[in-house]
């Protein structure tokens, strides 16, 4: 394992990353969700650095990435992303990413098509409406004195309520994440997510790809896990019995089927 580091962007957003694995494997990037930091995959990476050099970031916003105030963009995002890259000698990548990092990846795997070999989207959506709610979660955000509330109602949307009644020692590290969360990164990305439609473009995927879907997730429904498998060509779909963290509540089924479909000739 290596510690955290830093790129720097071409808008001057620092971007902190993190290598796991052999070097000498084929580099598989992690995506994380909105609201949580690149340590939201450290129940994978033993499974997962055994076939892969796993490369996970801080999405801008989130972590030990710099949050910038006002609205961020999926394409900014996604640009981050290219930057990461670029700064590290990287021509080709797999991609995994959850929720926010699924989006991410589309943008990626539409506009830079050369830089993605295969592809995971796990709970995520081509779309998410109505703007309204969008909105109103950015002044709640920003009207907000510290992110307990809005960090409980996170984690009501993210795992089943069992897990939440157990206190499941899974969910700490998320309730932590989010209770460190800036606002402003968490309002921009909430613009990024509002303004976001691939519903069309996903169609232009040509990267092989896998959607997982949770089947009592509340936030990317399955039927938006359907709707994206329908529209890239190609495209596998594997709905597991979760809400909406999968690699936590399904870790195994998780890890299995996303090392079974990207080691795949």
């Amino acid at each position: 394992m290596t510690a955290s580091t830093h790129i720097l962007t071409g808008d001057g957003v620092r971007i902190a990353y993190r290598f796991d694995g052999d070097p000498g494997l084929p580099v598989l990037v992690l995506s994380n969700s909105i609201a949580t930091d690149l340590h939201m995959w450290d129940a994978q990476i033993a499974a997962l650095s055994a076939h892969f050099r796993v490369l996970r970031y801080d999405a801008r916003g989130h972590g030990g990435s710099d949050a910038p105030a006002g609205a961020y963009s999926l394409d900014r995002l996604g640009r981050d992303v290219l930057e990461l890259l670029d700064a590290l000698g990287l021509q080709r990548v797999h991609f995994l990413g959850l929720s926010l990092g699924g989006f991410v990846g589309q943008w990626l795997a539409v506009h830079a098509p050369e830089r993605i070999d295969r592809l995971v989207l796990s709970n995520t959506s081509s779309h998410l409406s109505p703007a309204a709610v969008f909105d109103q979660r950015i002044r709640e955000t920003h009207a907000a004195t510290d992110m307990r509330a809005i960090g409980e109602r996170f984690l009501r949307d993210w795992f089943p309520a069992s897990m939440l009644a157990a206190d499941d020692p899974r969910v700490a590290p998320f309730r932590a994440a989010l209770q460190a969360q800036s606002a402003d990164g968490l309002a921009g990305s909430f613009a990024a997510v509002r303004d976001a439609d691939l519903r069309r473009t996903a169609a232009l995927i040509v990267a092989p790809t896998l959607v997982i879907a949770g089947e009592s997730d509340p936030v990317t429904l399955p039927e938006h896990g359907r709707l994206l498998a329908e529209t890239v060509p190609g495209a596998r779909l594997l709905i597991l019995p979760a809400v909406h963290m999968a690699n936590i509540e399904c870790a195994d089924a998780f890890e299995r089927a996303s090392i079974e479909f990207l080691s795949a000739d």
